[in-house]
């Protein structure tokens, strides 16, 4: 019962937090405050969101072995699944997540204006990239949830 109910508080927490910063937080802070100002804010938050990201995956992981132990057929798909959030999390916090921050900072050091909007242009890349596993990762929990009623099961 204990794990079944870290396993559903890990995930209710993970996905509440992705679905508030993505469209509420993140947008509102952009709405209302210069960009670069804006931008200085959502990157002091990314590593906490990241951060979250990591334990919740972590912790969706082993909570579910737990609860599917000596089940494997049963779990193998939502298990995929869960692995393949992870994957994508740690990708984008430390692989495209330090990518970008480095992009900034050369921004912010570079006083030459043509190399300045090379480096936005950089910026506005890899920060698409960042939103779609973002989504990705997002879409990916929607489609875990189908998974929970026959997980409860076990």
């Amino acid at each position: 019962m204990l794990i079944t109910y870290i396993h559903l508080l890990t995930l209710v927490v993970w996905f509440g937090g992705m679905i508030f910063f993505s469209f509420i937080a993140a947008p509102s802070i952009f709405s209302i405050l210069p960009k670069e100002t804006a931008g200085d804010v959502v990157g002091d938050i990314f590593p906490k969101y990241f951060l979250i990201g990591y334990i919740s995956s972590l912790l969706l992981l082993g909570t579910l072995l737990w609860l599917g132990r000596g089940q494997l057929k049963t779990v193998i798909a939502p298990l995929s699944i869960i692995a393949v959030m992870t994957c994508i999390t740690f990708y984008s916090g430390l692989i495209v997540g330090t990518k970008a921050r480095s992009i900034k900072q050369q921004i912010r050091q570079t006083s030459e204006e043509t190399k300045k909007e090379d480096l936005r242009k950089a910026f506005k890349k890899v920060h698409g990239v960042s939103m779609m596993l973002n989504v990705s990762v997002i879409i990916l929990s929607l489609i875990y949830v189908a998974f929970i009623a026959k997980i409860l099961r076990l």
